[in-house]
């Protein structure tokens, strides 16, 4: 039988989890360098490890219910974090940052990332609470990006120039300095103040993580409703994007099938949450506003195999696919691509050009950091 999670192990949870973060921070603001493979593994198992503790006990406290839903929601945040490091990439490689500080931004854009997840799941979670009918909304919106997933390409025009336009009403209003100064935002050029171009990454990384937070919380919401689980969920698949983006590096540009097995996780959540409105409609236009109860329930384990099985197909596919094309001698699609230096391959910049047009995150930005 499942309990309710006691007051005590949440508060508890989310002070342990803040005061990681935090030490984390410092962490790299003391010693910014370019973690080995080694170091980026041994930190991805640590907050894998974290999060299946944090399950088994919440098992414990509360029951096999809460902590399914927990894993099913971190697998498919963790799935989705993904698409962000290609982005992630993208944006660094545009930007040219140096790669000793390429930690510095991304924990800033996890920062920004856990900011706006935590404000658009209050959001959700108040929508939900008052207006079931909302779920017909985040179904439909799911199955719709999990279309524009897995046949990225469409006619994406009005979300490009929005995004440019952000970034360069910032260069039009600010003074922007022509270089970087280590890490920092703002630098003295010729006794006069000026930001750095690290504000422009900063802003572009702040536009990508609005969007996918956007994308993200109602998929997480068609798992469970908890707002708790949701937040720690976010946490936890957020927490390990720092280092599983240098622990990936090469191996990013293999994953090519990987955004089918985040579209059909995105397609399944979707088709959930309509279930579920239809199970809890109230729309008088449907079905004369009673609930419809023919419609099959999918439970939280069924939801978590699927994302399991949808991942690991996707990733055997990707690899298999990228075995064989070696064997053969095939030249990548991407050759050609010329890395400037900043530590992205190639076949990865090409890679997070495509989930960028995809997502309509900056993609086009003039790549001049300095131009006002």
């Amino acid at each position: 039988m499942d309990l309710e999670l006691p007051l005590w192990f949440e508060i508890g949870s989310l002070v342990i989890l803040t005061l990681i973060l935090v030490a984390d921070l410092l962490l790299i603001l003391k010693r910014p360098h370019i973690p080995s493979t080694k170091e980026s593994t041994l930190w991805v198992v640590f907050y894998v490890t974290l999060a299946l503790i944090f399950a088994g006990l919440m098992w414990v406290f509360a029951g096999g219910e809460y902590a399914g839903q927990f894993v099913a929601g971190w697998l498919t945040e963790y799935s989705l974090s993904i698409d962000n490091l290609f982005v992630f990439v993208l944006i660094m490689t545009q930007f040219s940052v140096p790669r000793r500080y390429q930690q510095e931004v991304l924990m800033v854009g996890i920062i920004i990332a856990l900011v706006l997840r935590g404000l658009f799941i209050l959001l959700g979670a108040a929508i939900i609470e008052q207006f079931s009918w909302v779920f017909y909304l985040f179904g439909a919106f799911l199955i719709w990006t999990a279309i524009r997933q897995a046949f990225p390409g469409g006619d994406h025009d009005d979300d490009v120039k929005q995004e440019n336009f952000v970034v360069r009403l910032l260069r039009r209003t600010i003074d922007i300095s022509d270089s970087y100064d280590g890490a920092k935002i703002r630098t003295v050029v010729d006794g006069k103040k000026m930001w750095t171009p690290m504000i422009i990454v900063f802003a572009a990384i702040g536009v990508t993580d609005l969007l996918f937070a956007i994308d993200s919380i109602p998929a997480i919401f068609g798992i469970t409703t908890s707002p708790f689980i949701v937040f720690t969920a976010n946490i936890f698949a957020l927490m390990g994007l720092r280092q599983l983006y240098f622990l990936l590096g090469d191996l990013l540009d293999r994953l090519r099938y990987l955004h089918y097995g985040i579209a059909f996780i995105l397609a399944f959540i979707g088709v959930k949450l309509v279930f579920h409105a239809m199970h809890e409609n109230e729309l008088p236009f449907i079905n004369g506003g009673q609930h419809i109860e023919w419609v099959p329930v999918i439970s939280t384990w069924m939801s978590l195999g699927v994302i399991v099985v949808s991942m690991a197909v996707a990733t055997a596919a990707s690899l298999i696919a990228s075995a064989r094309d070696r064997r053969l001698g095939r030249t990548d699609a991407t050759a050609g691509v010329v890395d400037d230096g900043t530590g992205a391959p190639p076949e990865v910049e090409a890679a997070a050009e495509a989930v960028a047009e995809e997502k309509g995150t900056p993609s086009t930005v003039d790549q001049r950091p300095t131009e006002r």
